[in-house]
């Protein structure tokens, strides 16, 4: 009998133990979502005053080799469809919308031509969350507009 009940003691201690083991188990951190947002900017013009960075030169030219490494690369991302026409002034009016958008936005506008059609779109998104924000911006004035799935250029 008191074999059995040291038996019973030792295994109720066990699983005890084992479920506080569980509780207090530290939760993974998924990584942060890029932001589109600081694309083609370096992360040194958005720290703000006040504060210094001092990293070895080996460092950043490690740094800048890596992205001059990856900047042929392509990914599946988002893009906005801002102007998309076959009119007779379509090859104008497309130059002087990516004209425009480029000054506004300060983000990547690309224009096309893919018979017969002139298209106008903004951005190299990699989810479409971040491309929904410049779109809500847009839509005030491109009404039209829409987001698009489409191959982008890697990050700079």
């Amino acid at each position: 009998m008191k074999k059995l009940l040291l038996i019973l003691a030792t295994l109720l201690l066990s699983a005890v133990a084992l479920r506080a083991q569980e509780e207090f188990e530290p939760e993974v951190q998924l990584p942060a979502a890029m932001d589109s947002t600081l694309l083609g900017r370096s992360i040194f013009s958005v720290i703000g005053p006040g504060i210094e960075i001092i990293q070895s030169t080996a460092t950043r030219q490690a740094l800048d080799s890596y992205v001059r490494s990856n900047a042929g690369k392509t990914l599946s991302g988002y893009r906005i469809r801002v102007y998309y026409d076959n009119g007779p002034q379509a090859r104008g009016r497309s130059g002087a919308i990516a004209s425009a958008l480029r000054e506004q936005l300060g983000v990547a506008v690309y224009r096309s031509f893919e018979s017969p059609n002139y298209k106008v779109t903004v951005g190299d998104f990699r989810s479409k969350e971040e491309a929904l924000r410049i779109y809500n911006a847009l839509k005030g004035t491109y009404p039209t507009a829409y987001i698009i799935k489409e191959t982008i250029n890697y990050p700079r």
